[in-house]
């Protein structure tokens, strides 16, 4: 109604960065194993501070820096500008895991094949 961006929004971008981020390492959100069993990263915790209005049709710049890696966790800071002006600050935490068919959701040590690649990445 005030042409303001609704604060629900951001956390969907920050979402669609996660995905891009995973693409550009050559990696998927998703991943399917070949036992049927599916490699997966929910998210654990979110916050979003907003530090000035984004307005429908602003072009907003996201920045996803990767806070921390843990044993079975990522923690990653998204950054959002508009012209350089700083719009919003997220953190999101998200759990590797991994879904066995007829089997509850398990926490699982980040493979080496995503660790190495996200170190690498944070250097």
């Amino acid at each position: 109604m005030a042409g303001i961006v609704h604060f629900s929004n951001f956390y969907k971008w920050m979402e669609q960065c996660e995905h891009e981020f995973f693409r550009a390492l050559g990696l998927s959100i998703v991943g399917h194993q070949p036992d049927g069993s599916t490699i997966g990263w929910p998210r654990v915790s979110s916050q979003c501070r907003f530090e000035s209005p984004a307005h429908y049709d602003d072009v907003l710049d996201l920045l996803l820096t990767v806070q921390r890696i843990g044993v079975k966790s990522l923690t990653f800071d998204v950054a959002f500008t508009n012209n350089g002006r700083s719009v919003a600050r997220g953190t999101m935490k998200t759990v590797c895991c991994i879904l066995r068919p007829g089997q509850p959701l398990e926490s699982l040590e980040i493979p080496d094949a995503y660790r190495s690649k996200i170190e690498e990445f944070s250097q």
